[in-house]
């Protein structure tokens, strides 16, 4: 099957004041950085291998929640991972009166990201999202973005009750990609969420059967950081470089990373060839994804608008209470806004 792109909100390139990196030289420490080992994480091998990223990379192919409790952990010290993810996560440590014990500090991805809706490849019950209602919802861990978009569908479908906060589907927790094939095949689950071009080899192998899908309303990807990482300043302070937001050891990890995704924009060919060997995706579908995807020119920072568009997003779908600090999420924001239009 082949995958047929909407079209993308397209990104108008705004100037942004961000503070230039500090042009000394410390000693950097070996910090570790959690990453969802899938295609997107091609520019951190990059920054890795071509740009001397000092940092361990640590995969997590259970997704975004199981690091957030890894950075809670003290386990690692930097995530990337999934929008939904890191600010539900953040949302309900505020609401639980808790410091999460990270901030977002930088957007990874610009792009939204195309979750794919899968079930079983024999279970003709289910042919179609309309089918869906009140079913098994697999889903890696709580928290997650497997778990969070679920609301989002459920929001999307008009299937969330008002009156209550519980998720509208029943919840199996399967923890890894390949449980939740497993469970879709053998009814523990009816059907999971997972980005396209990740599933796409199992219905091109006839594992599972793709019955729709849900784009989410954001940049896809954000970066966060461990509190002790960033100083305790504020944005206007941060514009005088005397006054860096965050420290030293973080910013030689965004720039590295900047690097990375600038050699994955001039070397394409080495992309799809790190991705189709290295990682679960075949060469054509290698391909097809990078003519989707586009990465931050510069991770630094995060737009507030973006932050304040998920949280409302998540609000209405019940995953967050109404009270929500939109700046205490935030480690590092960028002075201006990037426009969706």
């Amino acid at each position: 099957m082949l995958f047929t792109s909407r079209l993308l909100p397209r990104i108008t390139p705004v100037t942004r004041h961000i503070r230039a990196f500090s042009t000394h030289n410390p000693v950097m420490s070996s910090l570790r950085i959690g990453f969802v080992p899938e295609h997107f994480s091609t520019p951190l091998e990059f920054a890795k291998k071509h740009y001397d990223l000092q940092a361990k990379l640590l995969p997590f192919p259970s997704g975004t929640g199981h690091m957030v409790t890894a950075l809670q952990a003290g386990e690692i010290d930097i995530g990337v991972g999934l929008t939904e993810g890191w600010i539900a996560a953040l949302g309900k440590a505020q609401a639980a009166q808790k410091d999460a014990g990270f901030k977002v500090v930088g957007t990874y991805v610009e792009t939204p990201l195309c979750w794919a809706i899968s079930t079983g490849a024999r279970r003709t019950e289910l042919g179609g999202i309309t089918d869906l209602k009140g079913k098994k919802a697999g889903v890696s861990r709580i928290g997650s973005g497997s778990y969070v978009m679920s609301f989002v569908l459920a929001d999307q479908e008009g299937w969330l009750d008002p009156q209550s906060s519980s998720s509208p589907f029943l919840i199996e927790l399967l923890n890894t990609f390949l449980n939740l094939r497993e469970g879709v095949n053998n009814g523990t689950a009816d059907f999971f969420m997972w980005e396209h071009f990740t599933s796409k080899r199992y219905y091109d192998n006839g594992e599972i059967k793709r019955i729709g899908e849900i784009y989410t309303p954001w940049s896809s990807w954000k970066i966060v950081a461990k509190n002790d990482l960033i100083n305790p300043t504020n944005w206007s302070q941060a514009q005088n470089s005397s006054h860096p937001a965050l420290k030293d050891e973080l910013e030689d990890v965004l720039e590295k990373i900047n690097k990375g995704v600038k050699h994955f924009e001039e070397n394409q060919e080495a992309a799809v060839e790190y991705i189709y060997t290295k990682l679960d995706y075949s060469e054509e579908d290698a391909r097809e994804w990078l003519k989707t995807v586009r990465f931050a020119h510069d991770v630094r920072g995060v737009d507030k608008s973006v932050v304040g568009k998920t949280v409302q997003i998540l609000q209405k779908a019940g995953v967050l209470e109404q009270q929500v600090d939109n700046d205490a999420m935030i480690g590092l924001a960028r002075s201006e806004a990037v426009k969706w239009v």
